[in-house]
């Protein structure tokens, strides 16, 4: 259940704490300022009590001199003040979206799969925006505005008790406006921020989308639906500004009706010397000062409630805890005698006649990398024992008792149909999504035992859809390795085909566009290639990295492969029969299931299934 908005708020206060020594001084500032503005009417009252009305004209130039002395102590707070409030609301916003995109950067992907992106730009940018605000002007000016109503309250009543106690009367029903006002403001303002976000997402989809809108000639539509949306989202706003409209008309009028009453009821008071000129003009002054508070609460109230919306909408992502964590790898460091598989231990695996196998052949060895091939460095072995998996919410497994090896050294391809549950089984070995049942074994140890940190750099994956970032080809390729050499980054970057980088304007520096548009699919699939084999992994995975190939191109990068892979272990999904060969062995996923495990050529021959997939495959192209 969420938290009220403004227990949301107060959850914030620790993003104060660490510039309570600037909000000291914009208090102390705003105070010492209130305080001179207050002492200017006093001073004009012993003006004209005093020096003029008992001729005293030496008192005139000191007096004139004080009230220019606070004034020009009032203007230097005042700057001080704002100097100060800018740069530790500044900063405290920082904060704030430095945690609120870490956090989110912990979040697994299916947390990202299920938001909309514009609800969590929204969050980052426009309610962040909205809390710095509040923070940085209401809650300053909210306890300053108490202290100079008080303040000048006691004053008014000094001045003439009955007078001061009817114009405090008067303030009584602001006071239930106010309480009416953030019944209805709250509730409008979580709505126009939730439009906001939902807007914000019909933007950056039509914009990320715009060859497809354009070439369908869906323009039109989609012009309809964020037409609607900003619709929605007017009304909102247009309703905002009614109540907001209404209650400050009620704290425009409530101080002037005062000012009024006090003109005339002080008039009344001067004329039986109750009161002096003096002191009727010093409360008429003062009075006037009244008008700010009041009506500063109107802003200050409007822009809470904004903030405390906002700060709901922020605390349900903080509050939204990481599925996937280290904290078993944590407790396994601050446990040492847990015991874990050794390294060198043998893989369990299936028994015969296992029912998640079906026709699976007697299987050639692997392509004798294991016994006489090349170094194998780090490469590591991995091992699904038993895994199951399943989405959350729903009943129906994508995997289902999942047994299957990959020997150190050993390209295993991963084929089926669509759907069959080939990307999600990859996900399992970087934790992009945990077993719903059995493990993931890496080197003899569960994934679930190895810091994240560690096993995605131990793992690196090159994904069918390549998600490249809005930087330089230098900086995507090297995304996963920061400290590779201009010699490891061409040599990735000739192995995966994608020499026509140095043929770009400015080579590798070239930016090439927020996701790699400014490159054709065929190209950015190259580079995240480069990109995967540049990080040196002990495990690569990759979901059809030549999907986007032409045939030529496909070719190419098949030979590169070939002495890539040799040295490493990697699991990729494959449907092209030349993909296929990488292999040195074939896993055919079925329904969730491994349906047979064999070399290309054993399966061709023994299951009909895998071979009507892959003639399927090579009568499509």
């Amino acid at each position: 259940m969420s938290q009220s908005p403004v227990a949301a708020l107060w959850r914030l206060r620790p993003y104060l704490r660490p510039y309570r020594k600037q909000l000291i001084i914009m208090v102390t500032a705003a105070l010492v300022v209130e305080a001179a503005d207050i002492a200017v009417p006093l001073v004009t009252k012993s003006v004209i009590d005093g020096a003029i009305a008992h001729h005293e004209r030496g008192l005139l130039l000191p007096l004139g001199l004080l009230a220019i002395a606070l004034g020009a102590l009032s203007a230097g707070l005042s700057l001080i003040r704002r100097w100060v409030q800018g740069n530790a609301v500044a900063n405290m916003e920082k904060d704030i979206r430095d945690d609120l995109y870490a956090h989110l950067q912990r979040l697994e992907p299916a947390f990202h799969d299920e938001w909309q992106s514009g609800q969590l730009l929204s969050r980052a940018t426009t309610d962040l925006g909205t809390i710095r605000r509040f923070m940085g002007f209401g809650i300053v000016f909210l306890f300053i505005s108490t202290m100079t109503f008080t303040a000048v309250s006691a004053l008014l009543i000094s001045l003439n008790w009955w007078l001061g106690l009817i114009t405090m009367a008067m303030f009584v029903p602001v006071f239930v406006f106010c309480l009416r006002f953030e019944k209805k403001y709250k509730v409008l303002a979580r709505r126009a921020q939730d439009q906001d976000g939902d807007l914000t997402t019909l933007v950056e989809e039509a914009a990320t989308g715009v060859r497809v809108l354009k070439a369908l000639g869906r323009a039109p539509e989609a012009a309809d639906t964020h037409y609607a949306e900003a619709d929605q989202l007017s009304r909102t706003r247009i309703a905002m500004a009614g109540v907001v409209g209404w209650f400050w008309s009620v704290l425009t009028l409530v101080p002037n009706a005062v000012i009024a009453l006090a003109v005339v009821l002080g008039a009344v008071a001067v004329s039986k010397h109750a009161m002096t000129v003096g002191g009727l003009v010093a409360y008429i002054t003062l009075g006037l000062q009244l008008v700010w508070p009041v009506e500063a609460l109107g802003y200050i109230l409007a822009s809470g409630e904004e903030a405390a919306t906002a700060a709901q909408r922020v605390v349900e992502i903080f509050d939204t805890d990481p599925a996937i964590t280290s904290e078993a790898a944590d407790e396994e460091e601050d446990h040492p005698e847990r015991v874990v598989v050794p390294l060198t231990a043998e893989p369990r695996l299936p028994a015969p006649g296992h029912p998640s196998i079906r026709g699976v052949t007697g299987g050639s060895a692997p392509g004798g990398k294991t016994d006489h091939g090349p170094d194998l460095g780090h490469a590591a072995h991995v091992l699904f024992d038993n895994v199951s998996f399943s989405y959350p919410g729903d009943r129906r497994p994508v995997l289902s008792e999942v047994n299957l090896e990959v020997t150190r050294g050993e390209t295993l391809v991963l084929t089926g149909a669509t759907g069959s549950g080939k990307t999600t089984l990859l996900y399992l070995v970087p934790r992009l999504a945990d077993v719903s049942g059995g493990r993931v074994l890496l080197a003899g140890r569960d994934v679930r035992d190895i810091p994240l940190p560690q096993l995605r750099q131990r793992v690196a994956c090159g994904f069918e859809e390549a998600t490249l970032f809005s930087a330089s080809v230098r900086e995507n390729v090297t995304f996963g390795a920061a400290d590779a050499t201009e010699e490891e980054i061409e040599a990735a970057l000739i192995a995966a085909q994608a020499s026509f980088v140095f043929e770009l304007p400015w080579g590798l520096d070239t930016r090439i566009g927020e996701q790699g548009m400014a490159l054709s699919g065929g190209q950015r699939q190259r580079v995240a290639l480069a990109r995967a084999i540049l990080s040196r992994p002990e495990v690569l995975i990759l979901d059809d990295p030549l999907s986007a190939l032409d045939v030529q191109t496909e070719e190419r990068v098949t030979r590169a492969l070939h002495e890539i892979l040799a040295g490493v272990t990697a699991i990729v999904v494959a449907h092209r029969p030349s993909t296929v060969a990488l292999g040195d062995r074939v896993a055919l996923l079925d329904d969730g299931v491994i349906a047979a495990v064999g070399s290309h050529r054993e399966l061709m021959a023994t299951d009909p299934v895998y071979a009507n997939l892959m003639t399927m495959e090579e009568v499509a192209r």
